[in-house]
């Protein structure tokens, strides 16, 4: 049966995917004491990347926040799977780190990272609310536009 948060993102329209499969030497996830750790997610959808390309170029400012929440949605579904499927032992989102795949004269990173921070917002209403990074880079894995990791605080 799922609990409140995951109420919360039916009523949103989100539907959470499976986790994808780590493409190198890595895990998508660590807990250690009460906090826990998410790999990078990037914008899969369907086994597929959504968005490939640069913001300021093949992107604006729009597209770019909804590949973001794609991340975000990603983010939830490798919490789900390390918490044994239970959402709602996340106390807190701690922090977002955002990267953004964009020209040398494009400084909306916040503003598409936003498409993320404003899912854990409505997902986690208070608890949401985190400390953040938002950098523009010259490239991502896979030439995807947007990559976000997360630390949450769990019960």
């Amino acid at each position: 049966m799922a609990g409140s948060i995951e109420a919360r993102l039916k009523e949103k329209g989100v539907t959470l995917p499976n986790v994808a499969a780590p493409a190198a030497n890595y895990v998508p996830y660590v807990i250690s004491g009460n906090t826990l750790y998410i790999s990078g997610q990037v914008p899969f959808v369907e086994g597929k990347i959504s968005h490939t390309g640069k913001l300021g170029a093949e992107f604006g400012i729009d597209e770019g926040y909804a590949c973001a929440r794609i991340c975000g949605i990603n983010i939830l579904a490798a919490a789900k799977a390390a918490l044994g499927g239970d959402l709602d032992r996340i106390a807190r989102v701690v922090k977002l780190g955002g990267f953004v795949n964009s020209t040398p004269d494009f400084t909306d990173q916040p503003k598409v990272i936003n498409g993320a921070s404003d899912l854990m917002a409505e997902a986690f209403g208070d608890a949401g609310k985190h400390a953040r990074a938002a950098v523009g880079v010259a490239q991502l894995p896979l030439g995807c536009a947007v990559e976000v990791d997360a630390i949450f605080e769990i019960r």
